[in-house]
């Protein structure tokens, strides 16, 4: 057991106690710090993110800094109207009254990250624990070790540690922590662990929100702009050289289409990054497991384009691949990575078929001209969210949701829905002592029965 989790959950539960994070000038300034910090380490973590991935700073900051700095900026303009009690009706039956929602923080909660977007994944979800007034104990993911040794200086250069803790390190860490008791648990990764994870919320009946995965369909229609859609999906899926947990897992292509979407795709690749083991722009893999399973990955179907391997740089080149089976592991587990497969149907039908029979997906993305095609896969598809032409962006509005369904999570943050996510809404009735209603009280009577059911129907 890692002693400092202990002390420093202590000492945060005795910080929410004292009632200071309750206070909404408190939670701004706080907020406003956490800005500034990160300011201040900005080129530390393109150096960091240079370290880890390989990635652009262009990238890095549009992708992850500026995403939390949105987070920010959102919820300091907002914070007060969120925070404030909300009155809601009284139904008559109970008059009078006064009925008021109070919104108050759970009190001391857990953020666990990824690697993949190790800064955004992980403050993000942050931003909302502390907006509502938590304190936070946050996780970051080992794989990305020079972009978490930044985080930590960024949350200690803003956050006295009863406030807000990082913790780093492997699993031994994170043993420790999900052994103790949290009044909510955040988990962004992947299904496996997210089992454990709700195991020990379980053990102490833990609120909690699982972040997931999955294999995020794109359907791409005849009826659309072929260089357009190629370039938003290859943008879409190989920024991050795929590690995006919201990439375009896999393509189902109308066959009147699918020949000149390809090339096309070919085309917007070279444009992007010409020869991409060459490109500034174009990140590398994580680490050798993340690389050999990726590889494997290659000699399941025939590959279209890309498809060369750097093993000491942990290079794969963008890659599109006809999968010899639906059966295959490419096509059973969510890809992760720059490899791209493409599959063939008539029509909007097949893809609805295809997409319905697997698990919900945590995004979809359609390419199509036509409204009815776009209502017809929100009425007939779950999947957590997503964009119609276009990939990715639906995570860039502080104004939507952001989350899983099913096997690809639970519960929703960003903007708004983030403050709600760690916030307790407490009903609270305030009764007068005069104009008490005798009718409620026994002794019952057949006609008090019965005016009771005239009334409620």
């Amino acid at each position: 057991m890692n002693p400092d989790v202990k002390k420093t959950i202590a000492d945060q539960r005795v910080f929410f106690l004292s009632g200071a994070t309750k206070d909404v000038v408190f939670r701004i300034k706080a907020l406003k710090r956490f800005a500034e910090a990160i300011h201040d380490q900005e080129e530390a973590l393109y150096e960091a993110f240079r370290l880890d991935f390989r990635k652009p700073p262009f990238e890095v900051y549009s992708t992850e800094i500026a995403q939390v700095l949105e987070e920010i900026s959102f919820a300091v303009r907002h914070l007060a109207s969120w925070a404030a009690a909300e009155c809601v009706p009284t139904h008559f039956s109970i008059a009078p009254g006064r009925s008021t929602v109070i919104k108050e923080p759970y009190g001391t909660v857990l953020i666990i990250a990824p690697w993949n977007y190790p800064f955004m994944l992980l403050l993000s979800p942050f931003v909302g624990a502390i907006a509502a007034g938590n304190t936070a104990m946050m996780k970051t993911a080992p794989a990305s070790a020079n972009v978490s040794a930044v985080i930590r200086r960024i949350i200690e250069a803003a956050f006295p540690r009863e406030h807000a803790a990082v913790f780093e390190g492997h699993r031994d860490v994170n043993k420790a922590l999900l052994a103790e008791r949290y009044d909510y648990i955040f988990f962004t990764g992947g299904e496996a662990t997210g089992r454990v994870v709700m195991e020990a919320a379980a053990k102490h009946l833990t609120p909690l929100t699982l972040e997931l995965g999955g294999k995020s369909p794109c359907i791409v229609l005849s009826d659309i702009d072929v260089r357009v859609t190629a370039r938003r999906i290859v943008w879409g899926k190989f920024i991050n050289a795929g590690q995006t947990c919201i990439a375009p897992d896999y393509l189902l292509v109308a066959r009147s289409v699918k020949e000149t979407l390809i090339e096309a795709i070919r085309n917007e690749i070279t444009r992007m990054y010409g020869e991409p083991k060459k490109s500034p722009d174009y990140p590398r893999i994580i680490n050798k497991e993340q690389y050999d399973r990726l590889v494997s990955y290659l000699a399941q179907g025939e590959v279209l384009c890309g498809g060369e391997t750097i093993d000491d740089e942990r290079y794969i080149a963008p890659t599109l691949i006809a999968p010899s089976s639906v059966a295959v592991p490419l096509m059973q587990e969510e890809v992760f990575g720059p490899i791209l497969p493409v599959i063939e149907i008539s029509g909007i039908e097949d893809a609805i078929a295809f997409v319905a029979g697997r698990e919900k997906p945590l995004a979809l993305y359609l390419f199509t001209r036509k409204r009815s095609e776009q209502r017809r896969i929100i009425r007939e598809l779950s999947f957590g969210g997503g964009t119609f032409n276009d990939t990715v962006l639906h995570i860039a509005n502080v104004h939507l949701p952001f989350g899983g369904v099913g096997f690809s999570g639970m519960g929703a943050y960003h903007g708004k829905t983030g403050f709600d996510t760690f916030t307790h809404r407490k009903g609270i009735l305030t009764k007068p002592f005069v104009f008490d209603v005798p009718l409620r009280y026994p002794p019952y009577t057949k006609w008090v029965h019965r005016l009771v059911k005239f009334i409620f129907g």
